[in-house]
């Protein structure tokens, strides 16, 4: 096992009344590629949430590269070397795809070597690049999204659900991106419900279930197991090949 990059250790997280995560331990191998499965509800996306200090754990800790981030702002984390993909994508519509990437490189334009390397991935972005961001389709938009998380190198990149509702061959290219960007050692945490996807480049995976982690272990070992499978996710990654319910 690698060094661990990211640890969560008991905790918990509320929101307003809502008691969502309920004691989660989670450990995010150093350069690999780790997936949190679950069902919706099961608070894979407040994990990531309070990970960014969006929202703060009530109780326990979250460290990152050694250091306690628990109760740092998002900014401060940001700086660390953590970069989050939220859902939602959270680009600005109304800004062209080169200014959002000029927001997200924070020290003014982007070097040029990264852009054409990220151009290589997302050949789309370099097509509308003085283009609103809000014009683009869906799949452009999660390509937008990413290359502002990839922009900058990253110690630790937060990702949540990339896939969803995104055509075969973007989702392709988002299976390139993220191999190369494990071979630069960059580590990754991946909220994910498309199962080909993640089986071909989970490195280790932890399963969600009502606010704690019910299982954690290489993804080879789930991938192979299908009575593992029907026990923590309820069906087999074999007969469900596109998302969990």
């Amino acid at each position: 096992m690698s060094e661990a990059l990211l640890r969560l250790a008991g905790v918990h997280t509320h929101i307003g009344q809502y008691h969502i995560l309920q004691g989660v331990d989670l450990t995010v191998p150093k350069g690999g590629l780790t997936v949190l499965l679950g069902r919706n509800g099961a608070g894979k996306t407040t994990t990531l949430r309070t990970i960014m200090g969006l929202w703060h754990a009530s109780r326990g800790s979250v460290s990152f590269d050694g250091q306690d981030i628990t109760r740092r702002a998002t900014p401060d984390i940001s700086c660390a070397g953590i970069a989050y993909v939220p859902e939602n994508m959270g680009i600005f519509s109304d800004l062209t795809v080169r200014e959002n990437l000029v927001l997200a490189a924070r020290r003014g334009e982007p070097e040029r070597a990264r852009l054409d390397w990220i151009f290589g991935f997302f050949p789309a972005l370099k097509k509308f690049w003085n283009q609103a961001a809000g014009t683009l389709s869906g799949g452009q938009k999660q390509m937008l999204a990413i290359a502002r998380a990839i922009v900058e190198p990253r110690k630790l990149l937060l990702v949540d659900e990339p896939t969803k509702g995104l055509a075969p061959a973007i989702v392709q290219s988002l299976i390139n991106a993220f191999r190369e960007l494990k071979s630069t050692e960059t580590t990754i945490l991946l909220v994910e419900q498309n199962f080909n996807f993640v089986r071909s480049l989970g490195d280790s995976v932890a399963v969600m279930d009502d606010g704690r982690i019910v299982y954690s272990g290489p993804m080879a070992e789930l991938a192979e197991d299908r009575h593992l499978q029907q026990r923590l996710l309820g069906l087999s990654l074999d007969a469900h090949q596109q998302r969990l319910p």
